[in-house]
């Protein structure tokens, strides 16, 4: 299969430019023949025999002495009255003349044979006169010309690449820099500042750029960002039950045990019921002229997560582990604590997310003061508030919502217990109406948000959640999110080991006996204490183990604090500050005491990556979905978000792919994009693409480069026609590698795409973008 295309002039060359501004554009030219060449004394010296003078009517010829115009004004024939030479006192033979005239004529002229010049031929009262044009230089023997080689002298003024050509030479970049309109000097293309480069954050660097994801996430593809599946390995180190979550994971316990300090352990609980179970989140709406304001205030467990450019979440207090459904029995549960969760979403109009210093409300819209005008007081164990934009999330199929689409959700948990029960209402009673009274709440909350009248209170801090976009307001000058200071003139998130001090907005060092191990906190964790606590650590810990006094990995204690003890034979912790040790299993013991990680553990045969260690004491092919880097480990990692891998014993990351066909397909802009571009594409893949514009349009289509394996026989492919019929008319077809650019018009007014891959190699793929346009001519499908 080969490249097929055709050009056309006229709108299509007109939308070029919107097409990402590709350079390749600049290189289009208009179809149909150019204007005729003009005639010059520098071409066949004019057509002249002896002379040539260029004029502004076109060449000028004229001829030597002795010689006359002829009267096609080229030609330059001998004057007759000069045949014979008179001389004083004798006269010249009629036979001596002949010769005279022969041996003018045998004289060299640029008339003929260009009079030996390489290139351009000048007449002169002497003879021909030969030069060269500019790139060129005459050499010794007066006729030739050779080329210069300006790449010689000091790289032809190129900042990169300098290519010699005939009489001229070429300047060019390396990848990842862009030619500048001197035509030699090269500037760094900077990938960040292009929409869809990374999911998270982007980092530019000379020539090329790096993606980075936020905590909780892992990179592939190059520049996409998946879920980690924490739990997926060791059960996440937690004792019991290990719970996923976006960005994160928790540690949970069964009834009768709460969560140790350390997160992961589990120890029984001492009375009815577990302490820190109590509310820390609190809602309350009150009434005033303007309608309710709503204030969601935390006290504690406070934790923010910025995810995408302009969106964050705040989650406030620990949500309770799962349990089984019991709605029906949960009258008989004596001593039970029912969890009721709800969740409200809204939309802001023209809004942007923005988790800044609350501007204050406006007279009529503050509360009256007595408690009796509250229409809204709910308290909660645990809260969760994610704001959005939804055309920022990475990778979402069709077509884009509108920029100004803000969504803020809050999830609320509320616990209920015995204390409620009554002997007219059960637990069943109680939790429907507490229902009914969360149903009422965030009727409230969405109404108060939509009128900007809804905050967050964070330690002393009073929010804005999001706010309405500027308009065309004049500049002002942005203060820093929550969480962030100022370095010059960037807001950068507070380190770890620091948090950010409202009343001072700024980030300040963690005091003493306490920690922070994120980034962009606002409070910090205070150090978990023994009943006999020793010195803590100096300021800024950024971890629990800066604390001081906990067990090291291989060690552990009752609760985690010295006195420790080593782990025993057989067992294993690469943790800090735990309960308990981990078993090798199937009886394997371990090299020491002490030990650290599975590898420790004397297994019967040695596993190869991409294979994990069982208690049968054999190695075992990673699941497809998994990957193991690594020797003799006794677990596999699973695959980042939606990824997943095309087969199992996988080794690396790298072989994690997302499998959905990528691209967002719009009436007049838009883009396809081979599944997990850039990264290499998965195998059996089949993705379908149609482009159906509004009447009157037409398709341009740009191939900037394009990545597919011509050693699998055209197994893997890329075709562009009208239907999905074989005999339909074909705009473009390929099944390999080209990196050099091509635009082109599809061959009907309507595109059916198809890209296919098969079981053997994969390649980096494609994303071509396309515009429609006016179609001048008009006319229906076809």
């Amino acid at each position: 299969m080969g490249g097929a295309g055709r050009r056309r002039g006229g709108a299509a060359r007109a939308l070029l430019p919107l097409l990402l501004s590709l350079p390749l554009l600049l290189l289009l030219r208009a179809a149909g023949p150019g204007p005729p060449e003009e005639v010059t004394c520098g071409h066949g010296n004019g057509g002249c025999q002896h002379s040539c003078e260029d004029t502004a009517a076109g060449p000028e010829c004229s001829c030597h002495p002795q010689s006359e115009l002829h009267v096609d004004g080229r030609s330059c024939p001998e004057r007759l009255d000069t045949a014979l030479e008179v001389t004083e006192g004798s006269a010249t033979s009629v036979a001596d003349g002949d010769k005279r005239v022969k041996r003018r004529l045998l004289m060299e002229t640029c008339a003929v044979g260009n009079g030996g010049c390489n290139r351009t031929c000048k007449d002169t009262a002497t003879g021909v006169r030969c030069s060269c044009p500019v790139g060129f230089t005459l050499q010794p023997d007066g006729k030739t010309c050779r080329d210069v080689d300006e790449c010689q002298t000091r790289n032809g003024g190129c900042d990169h690449v300098c290519r010699n050509t005939a009489g001229s030479f070429d300047c060019s970049c390396r990848k990842g820099f862009k030619l500048l309109t001197d035509e030699k000097s090269c500037q760094d293309v900077d990938e960040c500042s292009l929409e869809r480069t990374c999911d998270h954050s982007c980092i530019n660097r000379p020539g090329s750029f790096a993606c980075a994801c936020n905590a909780g996430y892992t990179l592939y593809g190059f520049t996409h960002c998946g879920d980690t599946d924490e739990c997926s390995v060791h059960n996440g180190g937690c004792q019991q039950v290990c719970v996923n979550t976006v960005g994160g994971y928790e540690c949970q316990c069964l009834s009768g045990h709460t969560l140790h300090w350390n997160g992961k352990d589990c120890v029984e609980a001492e009375g009815a019921v577990a302490a820190g179970a109590s509310p820390r989140v609190s809602l309350q709406c009150t009434r005033s002229a303007g309608g309710d304001r709503c204030s969601l205030s935390c006290r504690s467990g406070i934790h923010l997560s910025s995810g995408l450019q302009e969106a964050y979440s705040v989650t406030c207090g620990s949500s309770s582990p799962p349990r089984s459904k019991q709605r029906e029995s949960a009258g008989s549960a004596s001593g039970d604590v029912a969890s009721v969760r709800t969740s409200v979403t809204f939309k802001l109009n023209g809004g942007i997310c923005s988790l800044k210093k609350a501007e204050p409300f406006p007279e009529g819209l503050r509360p009256a003061p007595p408690e009796e005008h509250s229409s809204v007081k709910e308290s909660f164990r645990y809260a969760n508030l994610t704001c959005s934009s939804r055309k920022q999330v990475p990778g979402a199929p069709g077509r884009p919502s509108a920029p100004e689409d803000v969504f803020v959700t809050v999830e609320f948990e509320l616990e209920t217990n015995q204390k409620e029960v009554t002997a007219s209402c059960d637990l069943s009673c109680v939790i429907k109406r507490t229902e009914r009274r969360l149903r009422k709440a965030t009727r409230t909350l969405r109404k108060a948000a939509q009128r900007e009248q809804f905050h967050l209170q964070l330690v002393g801090m009073d929010l804005q959640v999001a706010k309405r976009s500027p308009g065309t307001a004049g500049p002002q000058a942005e203060s820093c999110a929550v969480g962030q200071g100022r370095v010059g003139s960037q807001c950068v998130s507070c380190r770890a080991g620091t948090y950010y001090d409202g009343a001072q907005e700024r980030c300040i060092l963690c005091p003493d006996g306490t920690f922070q191990n994120e980034e962009g906190q606002i409070t910090c964790e205070p150090c978990p204490r023994p009943e006999n606590p020793g010195v803590q650590k100096t300021p800024e810990a950024w971890n629990v183990s800066e604390c001081g006094g906990l067990c090291q990995p291989g060690e552990y204690s009752a609760d985690g604090f010295a006195p420790c003890q080593l782990c025993a034979l057989g067992t294993f912790q690469p943790e800090a500050g735990r309960t308990s040790c981990l078993p090798c299993g199937g009886g394997l013991p371990t090299k020491r005491l002490g030990a650290t990680s599975f590898q420790d553990c004397e297994t019967r045969v040695q596993c190869s990556p991409g294979h994990f260690y069982t208690t049968t004491h054999r190695c075992v092919r990673c699941p497809a979905g998994t990957y193991q880097p690594e020797f003799g480990k006794n677990s596999c990692v699973s695959c980042p978000g939606n990824t997943t891998t095309d087969f199992d014993g996988a080794t690396n990351l790298t072989q994690c792919k997302n499998r959905r066909c990528g691209g967002e397909l719009g009436d007049f802009t838009g883009y396809i994009e081979s599944p997990n571009y850039p990264g290499n594409y998965p195998a059996n893949a089949e993705c379908t693409w149609v482009i159906n514009p509004p009447p009157k349009r037409r398709i341009l289509v740009v191939v900037p480069e394009i990545f597919l394996p011509i050693e699998d026989d055209c197994g893997d492919f890329l075709v562009m026609r009208k239907t999905a019929s074989r005999g339909s008319a074909t705009t473009y077809e390929t099944c390999q590698t080209y990196e050099r650019p091509i635009a082109f018009t599809s061959r009907s007014r309507r595109l059916w795409i198809q890209f296919k891959s098969n079981e053997g190699n994969s390649a980096k793929g494609f994303q071509v973008p396309y515009v429609t346009y006016d179609d001048a001519r008009g006319g229906g499908r076809t």
